[in-house]
């Protein structure tokens, strides 16, 4: 009898994605769910991705921090690559109603669903496929490259801030970081048409502060003029949309010159008036609201108030906190000043909870720049790179003060729907964008020099 076997056949990228994803990975409830989530996708990564923990040398950094070190052909001094993406995810609302399970991993319609698929296990996963499969056909890169990867950069954690510590501490200077942030998106602009490669080349920088009253407990039958939940109220008001001015950056200029060589009609004489005029632009995208006005300006969000215990009762303090996204070129000290004289009540206090600086800009008339542009050309041809500015944090913030080239860019094709489904309801990335992604990678690394 001759016996045939059946070779084994390595699953899909959307299958790995899939078990990535049922997962739940979810940093901000640690204390209910524990690490073990997160211990089980570091097994079940070494278990997908072979090679890359044969022939890569992996460290654990704090708890939730992955580094692995991929040595190159160069020498160390050229400078490495670091790779960068986080496995955690943020939380499920359960009144929400999703298509597909949040963690089930559904593969379906030619996508994968669920949370973490665009943010940020599909940026991570394209990482990983592409190294595992240039390391299946020997491939050695030019320079070293380093992957880091953080369990806990939505609950801003300490992983990656302590990846970068050690490299810098190693003497250790990047030669180009990229992380996640822009995608390849269509219509950039509300008239601009077409596709763009949209990399963030500096990120916003993030600043919450509580803001506090006392007053008066008591009956609410007979209340004064002025109670701490009123005066928290008056506080908040007074932090409105022009609490900052608008401000176009460097990178939103280039921005809009960049997009003008691909717009037709009077909306290219539009978008290269506005890449000349700074204080037009700033007021122009000002008044749009929304994404743009967050371009150009310092943002202030209340995000939650507490106080009083009773329905009849008058609370004796009242707090608010707000977050607040910092424009590049302004610093967290002003924003606090900014903050207090817009309240102008000496009786509300401000206290700074947490804080970061935005980065400085990358620039991107540098080769690192440009060889993003040529893998883009591999991955998504005729795609341009367009530089912007990232409005939400990433942990490639803890490279760009020794870094000069720190760039936020998830590969991946994402409709205005699937981006508003990030950190919302029916997350979802498609199995065609993830070989893309995966060939984005493959190219950058064969790439570098």
């Amino acid at each position: 009898m001759t016996i045939v076997t059946t070779p084994t056949v390595r699953p899909g990228i959307d299958d790995r994605l899939s078990q990535m994803i049922r997962i739940p990975t979810v940093s901000a409830e640690l204390e209910e769910r524990g690490t073990a989530p997160f211990e089980e996708f570091v097994a079940v990564i070494a278990d997908l991705y072979p090679l890359v923990h044969e022939k890569l040398r992996r460290e654990r950094h704090t708890d939730f921090g992955l580094l692995f070190h991929w040595e190159g052909r160069g020498a160390a001094s050229d400078g490495p690559v670091v790779l960068m993406a986080h496995y955690d995810v943020v939380p499920v609302d359960e009144s929400d109603a999703w298509t597909h399970p949040p963690f089930a991993g559904v593969i379906a319609d030619g996508s994968v669903y669920g949370r973490g698929a665009l943010d940020d296990k599909g940026p991570l996963i394209v990482v990983l496929e592409a190294v595992e499969n240039l390391l299946a056909d020997g491939f050695v890169p030019a320079r070293d490259v380093y992957v880091s990867f953080g369990g806990n950069e939505e609950t801003y954690g300490h992983a990656a801030e302590e990846i970068a510590r050690v490299l810098r501490d190693r003497g250790v200077v990047p030669w180009l970081v990229v992380d996640e942030g822009g995608a390849v998106v269509d219509a950039p602009l509300p008239f601009v048409p077409g596709r763009a490669a949209m990399i963030g080349v500096g990120e916003k920088g993030v600043m919450t502060v509580r803001l506090s009253a006392r007053g008066d407990g008591g009956h609410a039958s007979a209340p004064p003029s002025l109670t701490a939940v009123r005066r928290i109220a008056r506080a908040v008001d007074r932090l409105g949309p022009t609490t900052f001015r608008p401000h176009a950056s460097g990178a939103i200029l280039r921005m809009l010159s960049q997009l003008a060589t691909q717009t037709p009609g009077p909306a290219r004489h539009l978008l290269r008036l506005l890449g000349s005029a700074p204080l037009l632009t700033a007021r122009v995208f000002a008044a749009l609201g929304g994404e743009p006005a967050a371009l150009v300006r310092t943002t202030v969000a209340p995000t939650m108030q507490s106080g009083g215990t009773a329905a009849n009762v008058l609370p004796s303090q009242a707090s608010a906190t707000v977050n607040l996204r910092i424009a590049l070129g302004e610093t967290t000290q002003q924003a606090v000043f900014r903050v207090r004289r817009r309240i102008r009540d000496p009786l509300v206090s401000v206290e700074v909870l947490e804080a970061s600086e935005p980065s400085p800009e990358s620039p991107t008339d540098n080769p690192q720049f440009a060889l993003l542009a040529e893998a883009l050309e591999v991955s998504h041809p005729g795609v341009p790179a367009v530089p912007y500015v990232m409005m939400a944090a990433t942990d490639s913030r803890h490279f760009h003060r020794f870094s000069p080239a720190v760039y936020r860019f998830a590969p991946l094709d994402m409709s205005n729907a699937q981006r508003a489904s990030i950190h919302g309801v029916d997350e979802s990335v498609e199995i065609v964008a993830l070989e893309r992604g995966e060939r984005f990678h493959r190219a950058l690394l064969e790439r570098l020099q």
